[in-house]
């Protein structure tokens, strides 16, 4: 998905997981935690989508760039469930081993685009 290759396999399933997480914190009667670990979780394969048509590689970057604040503020919101109780200790774990992978990979293109960016500018 969002033709990304293993990144987008990942954010979709990741996103199926906040959804269905989200759906369990409201049921705690969480509503604005809920709230927020949505925006911020699905957020980051709407931006990812956006980041398959941009029109520039540096319009690429910055899309991702906005992604991966969003799963930074993903794992903000994961951090704050599970202190509050909401996740057990292997939800917790599991959730924030795929917030940070998915952080790690988008880190590691972003950081690819932007040097070959810059190579192209020294030529």
């Amino acid at each position: 998905m969002y033709g990304l290759g293993i990144l987008g396999d990942k954010i979709e399933a990741f996103t199926k997981r906040i959804v269905k997480a989200t759906k369990f914190i409201k049921d705690k009667k969480e509503y604005s935690l809920a709230d927020q670990f949505f925006r911020s979780g699905t957020s980051i394969g709407a931006n990812c989508s956006e980041a398959v048509s941009a029109v520039s590689k540096a319009d690429f970057a910055n899309k991702l760039s906005i992604a991966l604040k969003e799963a930074n503020e993903t794992c903000h919101w994961i951090e704050v469930a599970h202190a509050a109780e909401l996740f057990d200790e292997s939800t917790y774990n599991s959730m924030k081993e795929d917030a940070v992978e998915i952080c790690k990979l988008l880190t590691s293109i972003i950081k690819n685009v932007r040097a070959n960016i810059d190579n192209a500018r020294k030529n």
